[in-house]
């Protein structure tokens, strides 16, 4: 008679999740992720062929996981992209390691950093498709520009760089908007 598995896949990602969230990806080996877990090494490896499979689940849980972030984060403009910059930024100051893992590591396994903040809602798509609504004659132009400063502020944040508060970022935000509307 086989032996009942006590831990599941699901299980063993969680506890990966967790430990990504508290040190980053760096600090989930199977030695860590066994320890959190409450389990050997042994169930980890039954499930995953090796830490890299391991890594590519992790990733795509902690994407969705930004993906219901975005969703859920409060809406403060009706201005483009300020509200997707808005929580980006909010994303590096509250959850570091995700966001390091998601936004500034090499391995993105598959997604570009577009993929990732279009999310499975078409987040990105909605914005542009907003600022064309507005007006705004290159709205993926637009996103361009808007994207590289709404990255610049957020890995500010990530190092804690960053200090402005919510209502001076949004003013930021709108005010860039603006302003690369005559560019």
């Amino acid at each position: 008679m086989a032996r009942k598995e006590t831990i599941t896949k699901n299980e063993i990602l969680n506890a990966a999740f967790a430990l990504a969230r508290e040190s980053g990806f760096a600090g989930v080996s199977a030695r860590t992720l066994a320890n959190k877990a409450g389990c050997s090494t042994q169930p980890i490896f039954r499930v995953y062929k090796n830490m890299d499979e391991l890594g590519a689940d992790l990733y795509g849980k902690a994407a969705a996981y930004f993906g219901e972030y975005y969703e859920r984060f409060p809406k403060a403009s009706e201005t483009p992209f300020v509200n997707l910059g808005l929580s980006y930024i909010r994303f590096a100051q509250e959850e570091p390691h995700l966001f390091s893992l998601l936004f500034v590591a090499k391995e993105r396994h598959g997604k570009s950093l577009y993929d990732l903040l279009n999310g499975s809602s078409g987040f990105v798509v909605k914005e542009i498709n907003n600022a064309k609504f507005y007006g705004c004659k290159d709205p993926s132009g637009m996103f361009m520009r808007m994207w590289i400063l709404i990255h610049g502020a957020a890995c500010m944040a990530l190092t804690r760089d960053y200090d402005l508060q919510e209502e001076d970022t949004v003013k930021l935000l709108e005010e860039s908007y603006r302003a690369f509307l005559n560019v």
